[in-house]
């Protein structure tokens, strides 16, 4: 897929209170835009344009999705008009809205061969250019609220969660239409209100990589403002605290023949119909007092009960904003009480930097406690900023970090406790793997995929995890997988897309060869890795367990050599060869694990794309590209490689110089 360009992102600041966004009154023209040359007015291609824009609703006149489109005229003078309603808008105020700006459009681009208009409720564009299935995210306009959130971090929180719903429910939407409108409760029962939108003629990747574009530009432009609203020519997505939006209004209405005539009511037909509307709104009004009470009860309920300790940080109650990491230090007597002195017997195993203990807080809370090795020479105030740092990392397919403990040289770091330990566990164990049915490990797999897309896209940092593996997947009482160890993962800021480093570390057998061979990472280092995980899911095997004659093979070898025979039934773990139609979706797997696998670091997707492929059941998948083969001869994949990493023309065996960093690390 192309590179992006860089967006041309113009941002219109809106006084009292985003006036134009929230006026009562009709439509006001928010977006104008004209270009792309002129023409020489009364020329064949105005007079396309005229008939285009005046014709593009009676084009299709039943029309009730509130997507029309239209050309007329031939090449070089051929005029392309596409018209958006917003989902919620009725039929006839749609057209209303559409026909307004046709009105209007001679006077605000008299001459210029492509505009766009975008009104509240709706927006219109024309071009001598193919619009239809073209996606457009490089021109985009902002209209920000001027008001900021009053708890930032935990309204951004919210906002997220609510954008990675609608991303998943605008983008899937059919050719009808693609939009999506929820809401979501932030710090102090704020209510966040969002929609999301595309024109339906995008594909639904196009959609959701467009609609991925807004976000990212609304966290880059508008952080923490209380609403803000993003308009592409082929998206737009609008959030507030306050609602903006009607329910959707349905794609199917109802119709009669034209023969039929609509009933008459007798008297007593009126009667009735009487009677049933006063019993429709006396049970109606009941229902409302019920749960007016009942919210009542909960508040006065929540009230009376004792404050959570500011010990803990969870992402459903609106604690005040975390802005020191006092606020998540428990007492290094309460962690070690809790661990019965880090006893072997709490002994969980041992992670990236320390030992990890099982440990019971005395309210009955189970916690994971990490310690850390006390060589680490991480400063108090680094090590603070950086659980400061990982606090603000929610997500339901991330583990949890609670808080954390100093004592002297005691650096501890306490997570939710995650029953099911870690993947490779289970996936790797002849008895235990027999218990993962395809269901399962297809759960799995999405939910590393929406961690990593949360890490890499959808949070308020851009993390690289840079140890991606089956051991830093825990598993839940309902087997739903969560990312964890953040040791060696990396932070970057949003313009930021490849970093170098002279340390190498993770794990032989999931590191991208252009980490190992240049000490070059980006999120593409972990697609290669979350590839290398999807098919250990796949196969039941090691990345390094594959007997091949008298060596073993890497399983990226094995793999590519079975798709490319087209044997790739015979990857798949026999426990899961039960007769069931989950045969075609072992097999998209494998494609998408070769896919993130591939060697040119250009034709690997991103996770954005990943979890689109993963839920879709219709998207075509590429055909997979050679991919790399220098991990062939390893025998001991699970070995972590942290030494200095140096690279000449004869030599890049591992130093023992002093290992340097060039980027922020997250240690935990």
């Amino acid at each position: 897929m192309a590179t992006t360009k860089p967006i041309l992102f113009r941002v219109i600041i809106i006084t009292n209170l985003f006036a134009l966004s929230v006026s009562q009154a009709s439509d006001e023209l928010q977006i104008n835009e004209c270009g792309g040359g002129n023409f020489t007015l009364n020329n064949a291609y105005q007079i396309n344009r005229d008939n285009a824009v005046s014709s593009v609703i009676t084009n299709d006149p039943n029309n009730r999705h509130g997507f029309y489109n239209v050309s007329r005229g031939e090449t070089p003078d051929q005029v392309n008009v596409i018209a958006l309603c917003r989902g919620d808008i009725e039929q006839d105020d749609c057209q209303r809205c559409i026909n307004d700006i046709g009105g209007k459009l001679r006077g605000l681009c008299p001459n210029q061969k492509h505009a766009i208009f975008a009104y509240k409720h709706c927006m219109l564009r024309y071009s001598n250019e193919k619009i239809l299935g073209n996606r457009n995210s490089s021109d985009g306009w902002g209209l920000p609220n001027p008001e900021n959130a009053s708890n930032v971090i935990l309204f951004n929180q919210a906002l997220d969660r609510l954008w990675t719903q609608l991303k998943d429910d605008a983008s899937s939407g059919g050719p009808l239409r693609k939009y999506a409108s929820n809401m979501t409760v932030g710090p102090r029962s704020t209510e966040i209100f969002g929609l999301m939108q595309c024109t339906p003629d995008l594909p639904e990747i196009e959609c959701y990589i467009c609609l991925s574009d807004a976000v990212i530009y609304i966290q880059h432009h508008f952080d923490g403002r209380r609403g803000a609203r993003v308009i592409f020519p082929s998206c737009n997505i609008r959030y507030e605290d306050y609602k903006f939006f009607n329910a959707t209004v349905s794609l199917a209405q109802p119709s009669f023949p034209s023969s039929t005539k609509s009933p008459r009511l007798s008297p007593s037909g009126k009667h009735n119909a009487t009677t049933i509307f006063v019993a429709v709104i006396t049970t109606f009004s009941i229902v409302i007092l019920v749960v007016v009470f009942f919210c009542v009860f909960l508040r006065r309920k929540r009230k009376l009960e004792p404050l959570q300790p500011k010990t803990l940080a969870y992402e459903d109650v609106g604690l005040d904003d975390i802005t020191t990491a006092e606020s998540l230090q428990y007492s290094f007597d309460v962690i070690r009480a809790a661990t019965n002195d880090f006893s072997e017997n709490n002994k969980l195993g041992k992670g990236g930097f320390g030992l990890v203990y099982k440990g019971k807080l005395r309210n009955g809370q189970e916690i994971a406690v990490k310690r850390l090795s006390k060589d680490s020479g991480q400063g108090e105030l680094e090590f603070k900023n950086e659980v400061l740092l990982l606090a603000k990392l929610q997500h339901r397919n991330l583990v949890r970090l609670l808080g954390f403990s100093i004592e002297g040289s005691e650096r501890l770091l306490v997570y939710e406790f995650v029953r099911n330990a870690s993947l490779n566990q289970f996936i790797f164990d002849p008895v235990k793997r027999a218990t993962l049915d395809w269901e399962t490990r297809y759960k799995i797999i999405r939910g590393v995929a929406r961690g990593l897309l949360y890490l890499h896209e959808d949070s308020r940092l851009k993390i690289i995890h840079r140890d991606m593996k089956a051991g830093n997947v825990l598993l839940d009482a309902d087997m739903n997988a969560k990312i964890a160890d953040f040791g060696m993962a990396r932070l970057f800021t949003l313009e930021e897309t490849q970093g170098n480093t002279s340390r190498i570390v993770g794990t032989y057998g999931y590191m991208a060869p252009e980490y190992v061979m240049h000490g070059q990472f980006s999120v593409k280092s972990d697609v290669f890795s979350f590839g290398v995980l999807v098919l250990e899911v796949v196969t039941g095997h090691t990345n390094h367990s594959f007997q091949n004659e008298m060596m073993t093979e890497d399983i990226l070898s094995h793999a590519w050599k079975s798709w490319r025979h087209g044997t790739s039934t015979s990857l798949i773990d026999p426990t899961l060869i039960d007769g069931s139609n989950s045969v075609h979706d072992i097999i998209k797997c494998i494609n998408i694990g070769l896919l993130c696998a591939q060697d040119d670091i250009t034709e690997r997707p991103t996770m954005a794309s990943v979890v689109l492929m993963l839920s879709s059941l219709s998207l075509s998948l590429a055909v997979p590209l050679e991919p790399a083969f220098f991990m062939r001869t390893f025998r001991y994949s699970d070995r972590h490689f942290s030494e200095e990493y140096t690279s000449g023309a004869n030599d890049s065996r591992p130093s023992k110089s002093k290992p340097k960093s060039s980027q922020p690390s997250i240690a935990s």
